[in-house]
């Protein structure tokens, strides 16, 4: 099955996110967050590959666990950080024996302390290559990569950064999974681009519910995500209220998905950062839940 079977046979395609877990409590945290999650019967669930393949035997854990435990679909993320193409193969080859269905393919940021992505010898250079890799030797993996909305921070300009994603699509990419965003406007915008420049594959927005302002004013500001007025208000105004801060964030994550299901987005993808809460009450007030 094409992993697009998700998002073009009339299916709402919904995925979520995890991160390899670092110790034993947040991995036991991390098993009670699926099991609320299977509850809304996602298409596929996916697990992120740590800089340099830090976690790779990790990811690959978990993604077996997630096999055993459950009958979902699991992509692995897979960067072209600090590995060589030999590398590269031979987390592939581990994956498929894993079970893993697809791969989510990126460049991966530069290591923690430079400023620019500089390749290991015999290393990819950009996604587009390693997605072209994947498809000539390793086809029977369904292939995603990321688009930006807002423009990826290290882009010459938003044409482009578009040009890129058509050139990832090209070589192999069939569903585009967008960076994190908090303007909807933003990305209804870059899938207008994205037909006009030709790319067919299916956008799917990457949302992540905030239920702390501190965390997400990091993250927005290192993947350059603007935070919109109305969101920010609705945050100042909550303080250090933790609750008060949950529950702006959850009533501002379901208008967004609302919105974006209005808009007729073929799914969603959430970022759920090993928590199941907020996406629960997100996802069970756009009435998502089986």
């Amino acid at each position: 099955m094409s992993i697009q079977d998700a998002y073009l046979t009339g299916r709402f395609g919904l995925s979520f996110e995890l991160f390899p877990p670092k110790n034993p409590e947040s991995e036991a945290a991390m098993w009670r967050t699926v099991d609320d999650l299977m509850a809304f019967e996602p298409a596929l669930i996916t697990c992120t590959y740590g800089a340099g393949g830090s976690t790779r035997g990790t990811t690959l854990d978990v993604l077996k666990g997630l096999r055993a435990r459950h009958d979902v679909p699991v992509a692995s993320h897979l960067t072209c950080v600090g590995s060589s193409v030999d590398e590269l193969r031979d987390y592939l080859h581990d994956a498929g024996s894993a079970g893993v269905a697809a791969i989510v393919a990126l460049r991966g940021d530069p290591p923690k302390g430079e400023s620019s992505f500089t390749p290991v010898a015999g290393g990819f250079r950009y996604a587009s290559e390693l997605v072209a890799l994947i498809r000539d030797e390793f086809p029977e993996f369904g292939l995603l990569v990321a688009g930006y909305p807002e423009t990826h921070q290290e882009a010459m300009s938003p044409a482009a950064d578009l040009d890129n994603l058509k050139r990832k699509c090209d070589a192999g990419g069939e569903v585009v999974i967008t960076q994190l965003f908090y303007d909807n406007d933003d990305l209804f915008r870059f899938r207008d681009r994205c037909t006009a420049l030709g790319i067919t594959a299916p956008i799917v927005p990457g949302v992540m519910p905030v239920t702390n302002y501190a965390q997400i004013r990091r993250i927005a500001s290192l993947c350059k995500a603007r935070l919109p007025e109305a969101f920010t208000q609705a945050f100042e105004a909550a303080g250090d209220d933790e609750a008060a801060q949950f529950e702006a964030g959850v009533t501002f994550a379901a208008r967004q998905v609302e919105e974006l299901i209005a808009g007729g987005v073929p799914g969603i993808h959430l970022y759920v950062l090993n928590k199941s809460p907020a996406t629960v009450r997100v996802l069970e007030h756009v009435g998502l839940r089986k």
